[in-house]
């Protein structure tokens, strides 16, 4: 895993079963996520209708697009219910002293 890079939010502020949409210069908005304690993070826009995740649910592992309904798991990126079809990027999380700290290199 290369070493996160940059801040993303305090742990507090993703508290289990939220999320958080954060934004860098140059970078598309990233979506954090809190699945019982284990933070993830992803792409914040649908693959399917360029969407914020932000503002759907997360049940589980699961994020739902308000736009047309698309399910995406948070911890593989991958859609689970149509009509998206591709992946969203994921990012490597490390925590440290409450915070919560990413790499912006997608994971391949």
């Amino acid at each position: 895993m290369n070493k996160p890079t940059i801040f993303a939010a305090n742990l507090d502020d993703v508290r289990p079963g939220k999320t958080k949409k954060v934004c860098f210069p140059n970078h598309a908005p990233i979506l954090l996520a809190n699945v019982d304690g284990t933070i993830y993070a992803v792409d914040d826009t649908c693959t399917h209708e360029d969407s914020s995740l932000a503002l759907g649910c997360l049940r589980g592992s699961k994020v739902k697009c308000t736009l047309h309904g698309s399910w995406f798991s948070v911890t593989t990126g991958e859609p689970t219910d149509e009509p998206a079809d591709e992946a969203l990027q994921r990012y490597h999380v490390e925590i440290n002293n409450n915070e919560i700290w990413i790499d912006l290199e997608p994971i391949k």
